[in-house]
């Protein structure tokens, strides 16, 4: 490790940072203290070194919207199953596995959870790597791979500019800017460089080739913390494709482009869908073309979360919990919160499940006066039985009649002598600053997929001279979570699920939780399961664990 650190600030890396789990050991099983480790760097570099213990300041203070959200959803399970349970039926844990709720038997967990701590006590942590699952080998493979200083010598040039390969991929961000762009081009990139292929920047996304055509190779060292800041360091705008295919086209035939990742929204999905189209009249777009949703709307079809959007529901949650805060001065006062998300109420809804909103009112829901009537004479009457404040949200594009202005105007007419009533419209605020960590490691994982799908097409598509042809609808994808795997779905595919004209998808897995939410503000309403229920292989022994593979083959491969 020192000789690692001594060589960083040769090539000019200034800070190092090094987590130590409290409980760490070496291959011989005993213990190591970030004491010891402190003590071994500074005898061996004399590098100025401190060690700080977090501790229980990791449990942090308000929980995320995530947990909250979670909590909610987990508790609303917990319920059902005990309703349904029996005396003899089995004990359960009530889990999540990449977005889906599963129930668990508890006594399997547990002994799944003692043959990880056995085969560490003998000291086989390769079969420890395994017992903790598919989807954790995978991540502890793309972190060892994008935490080297450089990428391996018989891959590519310390900088990562001359590579082995001769095929070039490139990667471009088309659409609003979202929390966990800069971690999707940072792992794509280093993890594409680690295996020999050299990668591309397209600068400022179609815009960009439309006017200055700024393209630049991506150097390993110069994406160094690119994970924990937002935005785009490569540029995003919202153009799509189709005004400027001969352009697009003449720059991939310039660049010799052999496959291609696009960041973003539900332009980035309708961009790639042009471009698959025009295939037979550009050659040059017959090649891997690949998906990674970022917008913080979660409108993108094909998947069930977009990056940038759990960074937007921590900056609504926060905002939300402010504006509480200020109502308990006075009082008997409510607020009506505009959310962005376009003709996508995700923002809307989530951020009213995190918040305990009394309600939220969007597109896909379609409500009337005496819904809103309703609503006030509820709200109305939780105050005087001594609720101190109400919330409102409402999506932007809600409905085009009933504004945010007319629904303030509304409660603060016919909540006079009750409450007070407020109106705020949080605006770009939403896109958050540093992306959350969930978007930071999504974003990670996702690239890592990405990458291992983009070069298997490439390989598979290479032809005699080396350049790579394909116009199967399977070689242009969206790569995103559904239910408890990330999966891979042919843009040609996606068509029937698409509402074109308000950019969403035809079906969202998140209106099964509206339910949900009016009965944490008290109103009636039926909420359905949403649980499924996994088995849990008998691991007591190393000898068990081609078994378990077998069960992890079949419930857990790819969930993030």
């Amino acid at each position: 490790m020192w000789f690692w650190l001594f060589q960083s600030r040769e090539k000019g890396q200034r800070l190092n940072i090094i987590l130590v789990s409290e409980g760490a050991t070496d291959v011989e099983g005993n213990r190591i203290t970030a004491k010891q480790i402190e003590k071994v760097i500074v005898e061996k570099t004399g590098q100025d070194t401190r060690t700080t213990v977090l501790g229980h300041v990791q449990r942090g203070g308000k929980a995320s919207a995530y947990d909250r959200i979670l909590g909610t959803r987990m508790g609303a399970e917990a319920v059902l199953a005990l309703l349904e349970s029996s005396y003899e039926a089995p004990a359960c844990v009530i889990g999540i596995n990449g977005n889906q709720i599963v129930r668990l038997p508890l006594m399997e967990c547990v002994r799944k959870t003692k043959a990880v701590q056995k085969a560490m006590d003998e000291k086989q942590f390769e079969t420890a790597q395994k017992l903790r699952g598919k989807s954790f080998l995978n991540n502890l493979t793309a972190y060892i791979r994008l935490s080297k200083l450089d990428p391996p010598a018989s891959s590519c040039s310390a900088d990562g500019t001359i590579c082995v390969k001769p095929q070039k991929l490139g990667v471009m961000c088309i659409g609003a800017p979202a929390g966990g762009m800069n971690a999707v081009i940072r792992a794509f990139s280093r993890l594409a460089m680690f295996q020999g292929y050299s990668v591309y920047a397209i600068y400022e996304g179609i815009e960009g080739i439309a006017t200055s055509s700024e393209v630049q190779m991506l150097e390993w060292r110069k994406m160094y913390g690119w994970a924990r800041d937002g935005g785009s360091y490569i540029g995003t705008r919202r153009t799509t494709a189709t005004n400027f295919l001969p352009k697009i086209a003449a720059l991939f035939k310039q660049i010799d482009l052999s496959g291609l990742l696009v960041i973003g929204g539900f332009e980035a999905y309708q961009s790639v869908q042009e471009l698959t189209d025009a295939r037979a009249q550009y050659p040059a777009f017959c090649i891997p073309m690949c998906v990674v949703p970022a917008t913080i709307s979660n409108n993108v079809p094909g998947t069930e979360f977009s990056l940038g959007a759990d960074t937007a529901l921590n900056e609504i949650a926060a905002q939300c919990d402010t504006l509480r805060q200020s109502a308990g001065g006075v009082r008997k006062r409510v607020f009506i919160v505009e959310t962005m998300g376009g003709y996508c109420g995700y923002l809307a809804t989530m951020s009213a499940l995190a918040g305990g909103a009394d309600a939220a009112y969007i597109y896909e829901e379609p409500f009337s006066i005496e819904d809103l009537q309703n609503d006030v004479e509820h709200l109305a009457t939780k105050i005087r039985e001594g609720t101190r404040s109400g919330l409102i949200l409402r999506d932007e594009l809600a409905n085009s009649n009933y504004t945010t202005e007319f629904l303030h105007q509304l409660f603060t007419e016919e909540g006079k002598g009750t409450f007070t009533c407020r109106m705020n419209v949080l605006g770009h605020i939403q896109q958050g600053g540093y992306p959350s960590p969930f978007d930071r490691n999504m974003g990670t994982k996702l690239a890592s997929r990405a990458v291992d799908w983009m070069l298997a097409a490439v390989s598979e598509n290479k032809r005699p001279d080396g350049s790579v042809f394909t116009d199967h609808k399977k070689s242009a994808v969206v790569l995103g979570m559904r239910k408890r795997h990330t999966v891979l779905t042919p843009i040609a595919d996606l068509r029937q699920e698409t509402d074109y004209e308000h950019r969403i998808s035809k079906e969202q897995w998140w209106m099964k939780l509206r339910p949900l939410l009016r009965i944490m503000a008290r109103h009636t309403g039926t909420y359905k399961m949403d649980s499924i229920s996994v088995p849990v292989s008998r691991v007591t022994s190393s000898a068990d664990l081609a078994e378990h593979e077998k069960v992890l083959e079949e419930w857990d491969t790819e969930s993030i």
